[in-house]
């Protein structure tokens, strides 16, 4: 599926934190789409846009980043998953000037997939929400910087004492 005039794409998560599901959405005429990812490829999208963002920046191509201020609505209802997201590229289209970001499903034989192409202003509102919710999970231990549980952890670096 290809989103080319993308209206909203954002990060959000269902339940609590440890055991909560990352969603990403995107919506153009009207349309509504939803994948699920990982916690961690959302780190990782979120880490590679900020980069490109960053370069760009330097080069004299990301002026007025700031304009689209980070969208705190939450996901659109229903949240139902299209397909679960396995690999991520990332692409910057200086013709277009647009990034281009490509999911495809988990399961390939099913050759599912989008393909979203977004203004620079919006992949910068992307990156600003994705890290609040990411940084909104659970505290990483000061020792092995593994998540800790309302409960507490076990901790490796602290040879298997409970922090």
């Amino acid at each position: 599926m290809i989103f080319d005039s993308v209206e909203r794409f954002i990060v959000g998560t269902v339940g609590l934190p440890g055991e909560r599901a990352f969603f990403l959405q995107v919506r153009q005429s009207g349309k509504l789409a939803t994948v699920a990812v990982e916690k961690s490829q959302v780190a990782a999208l979120t880490e590679r846009l900020e980069m490109l963002i960053s370069q760009l920046r330097k080069s004299g191509h990301a002026i007025g980043l700031n304009l689209l201020e980070r969208d705190d609505k939450p996901l659109e209802q229903p949240i139902e998953a299209d397909f679960v997201v396995g690999a991520i590229s990332i692409s910057w289209s200086e013709d277009g000037n647009h990034v281009e970001i490509e999911l495809l499903d988990v399961e390939q034989e099913s050759q599912q997939g989008w393909n979203l192409f977004l203004s620079l202003e919006m992949a910068n509102a992307f990156v600003k929400r994705a890290r609040a919710v990411i940084e909104s999970g659970r505290l990483p231990c000061p020792l092995c910087g593994l998540p800790i549980d309302p409960q507490g952890h076990l901790c490796p670096r602290a040879n298997g004492y409970k922090r």
